[in-house]
């Protein structure tokens, strides 16, 4: 029993160091096993954070490039500064009470003849009995109608008792240098907010919106544009990147958002000369009326094709009925350029053509169907109605 009790507690200090050295070992393996997990998650939310750093390098990157090829290295701030006295409000009496819409100074120039003018939309003025105009400084001075085209929605005015140096003219160039996805700027008079400025995009080109006062006949290349748009914006101006006028804003449409229209400047110029003389300018005439073709229209006249212009009905006497026109032709070219739609009519009319030209149209006829090839002279368009 002696012997026994005393090699007791060596044999529980053998077990005691044991055992704290397995616990000790297991802390140690366990503290390293835990270290390089959180050590692998360190690195991989590092590894993260680098990846979108070096993504959000890249988006400011683009957003700068975008930036800097869209408004040309001019801030909005310069550009409205710039342009901001060259924007009138322009104000009418009518029948119905007072109207008002936007528009802008531009100085004609023909020759060794120069003129100042406004421009702005026929339906601003429209049935007016007396204008004025009204500049940013507050000054407003008595304007008159020099000519108007109620096809293309376009007004000239003059204000001869206003001082030379009141106006401030802007620059016109062409609209064909417009591309979808380029930056616009509308400078505008909505609800009377003098000049108020929006922004956006080119969203397409080449619509063609009917126009009531003209009888519904379509102004034609028109530039769809993402700006925002509200009443009294008619008339006003759409700049590049520039500041160089591209198109006139004329319309919205009701109840849509980012949806907005503008003549493209392209109108003005072909018609400025006219209107500053008081004349009509004159718009090539076929004489025909229809509808896009589709799938079904194709399928229920036994048409091969699902584009065109299907022809509805021909005017006697017309250029269309004296060149052998048919109800259910399907106008699909002319002069060897397609035509997808009536939207395409009108835009190669309007933009390629003139009154007394000969155009060569290309149809598909039925019954039976085939390809028939006509040759046209071109009309004036008849007045618009009253």
């Amino acid at each position: 029993m002696h012997n026994a009790s005393e090699h007791s507690p060596n044999r529980l200090s053998v077990a005691t160091v044991i055992i704290i050295s397995i616990i000790v070992v297991a802390g140690v393996f366990g503290n390293i096993y835990t270290y390089r997990i959180f050590s692998n998650t360190v690195q991989n939310l590092e590894h993260k954070v680098s990846t979108l750093q070096t993504q959000i390098s890249a988006l400011n990157s683009a957003l700068g490039n975008y930036s800097q090829a869209s408004i040309g290295n001019v801030s909005l701030s310069e550009l409205y500064e710039n342009t901001k006295d060259s924007v009138v409000l322009v104000r009418g009496q009518g029948e119905h009470g007072e109207v008002a819409g936007s528009g802008f100074v531009y100085n004609y120039s023909s020759g060794t003849h120069s003129r100042v003018v406004i421009i702005t939309n026929y339906h601003v003025v429209q049935g007016t009995q007396s204008r004025s105009i009204t500049l940013r400084n507050g000054h407003a001075y008595a304007a008159q109608i020099l000519g108007v085209d109620a096809y293309s929605d376009l007004a000239v005015l003059s204000a001869d008792h206003a001082p030379a140096n009141e106006f401030k003219p802007l620059p016109i160039i062409s609209s064909s240098t417009l591309e979808v996805g380029d930056f616009v700027i509308a400078l505008g008079n909505p609800y009377e907010l003098i000049g108020s400025v929006t922004t956006g995009i080119v969203s397409q080109l080449g619509r063609a919106i009917p126009e009531e006062l003209a009888g519904g006949y379509s102004i034609a290349n028109v530039i769809q544009i993402s700006a925002p748009l509200n009443p009294g914006n008619s008339g006003g101006p759409l700049f590049n990147s520039k500041g160089q006028v591209v198109g006139i804003t004329f319309a919205i449409i009701a109840n849509s958002t980012g949806v907005g229209f503008a003549i493209p400047s392209d109108t003005v110029l072909r018609e400025i000369a006219w209107l500053v003389a008081g004349d009509s300018y004159p718009h090539s005439w076929i004489g025909v009326a229809g509808t896009d073709m589709t799938y079904e229209l194709a399928k229920e006249i036994g048409s091969n094709v699902t584009y065109g212009f299907l022809v509805m009905a021909v005017e006697a006497p017309s250029p269309a009925h004296n060149a052998g026109l048919e109800v259910d032709d399907v106008i699909i070219a002319i002069n060897d350029t397609q035509v997808i739609s009536g939207d395409d009519v009108s835009n190669y009319l309007e933009a390629h053509t003139s009154p007394g030209q000969i155009i060569r149209i290309t149809v598909e006829r039925q019954y039976p169907v085939r390809t028939v090839t006509r040759d046209l002279v071109l009309g004036i368009r008849p007045p618009p109605p009253n």
